[in-house]
């Protein structure tokens, strides 16, 4: 048994991650932290049997939760600030790391991949853990190649509750097709566009647009168009509903229990792509 810990399991990600794992014969959810709902039964928050009863536990006392229950690995799908502070704590006592969080800045991604060799406890890290959209990175990288010359812009669209833009989602599509043309994301992405003359520079070579979208509800839609002289080719992801993410999190979390190589791994890794 996978001895598991939840972090945010009050989140919209964490119920569903919290569904799938108490129901999963591979997995015993010995812990679950946030910083509320503290006190309640997680069973019951999410409307399933819990067999250990785990009462949901202050966040705040981590440290001491992780000594009394010894997790094999944590998952966490919460903000960037709760995810650098709790998961340094996690990596720093051996503990394997599923994080879906998105917006992680460079400086806590430095120390994590560090804490991760130093303390043989690997890692997966994803924008987005849905199996359709790791083929559409894929995807996206292949048809830059043949269309290099071509106009590329991404365009994503999630619910208005959405704290980060561009999504990360949309900024690793941007690195694939940047990677697949030879070109420098961080040089080539333009950010929307601003009022008034702003003509596009021809080409993907010197221009890839990225741009967000809020509004309602939505999942989560992606699209990559590729525009040419008299011609067009989109290609498009939409998720219907967050299942494919907390599925994708379940999924990493068995590959992780036997991983033996001591490093971040990508969703494309752990679906063998």
């Amino acid at each position: 048994m996978i001895k598991l810990l939840i972090l945010g399991p009050t989140g919209s990600m964490g119920k569903l991650i919290s569904i799938l794992a108490l129901e999963d014969d591979e997995i015993e959810v010995v812990a679950a932290c946030d910083i509320s709902n503290v006190g309640d039964e997680l069973g019951t928050l999410v409307g399933v049997k819990d067999p250990n009863k785990v009462i949901i536990s202050d966040v705040n006392n981590l440290q001491n939760i992780i000594d009394d229950v010894k997790p094999d690995v944590a998952v966490d799908f919460t903000i960037a600030k709760a995810a650098e502070k709790n998961c340094l704590i996690c990596v720093k006592n051996a503990i394997k790391c599923v994080i879906g969080t998105t917006a992680l800045s460079k400086d806590f991604l430095e120390e994590f991949e560090k804490l991760v060799t130093e303390n043989k406890a690997p890692a997966v890290i994803s924008s987005n853990m849905a199996t359709g959209v790791n083929i559409f990175f894929k995807m996206a990288g292949i048809l830059a190649e043949y269309l290099a010359d071509w106009d590329i812009e991404v365009i994503e669209a999630h619910h208005h509750r959405k704290a980060d833009a561009p999504s990360g989602t949309a900024m690793t599509i941007g690195r694939a097709i940047a990677k697949a043309i030879g070109g420098d994301f961080d040089k080539l992405a333009k950010f929307g566009r601003d009022k008034g003359p702003n003509k596009r520079e021809v080409g993907a070579k010197s221009e890839i647009g990225v741009h967000a979208i809020r509004a309602g509800d939505i999942v989560g839609d992606h699209v990559v168009l590729y525009a040419g002289p008299g011609e067009r080719i989109e290609l498009k992801h939409q998720a219907h509903s967050r299942n494919c993410f907390a599925t994708g999190s379940i999924t990493a979390i068995k590959f992780l229990a036997k991983a033996s190589e001591n490093k971040i791994y990508t969703t494309q890794e752990v679906l063998n792509l």
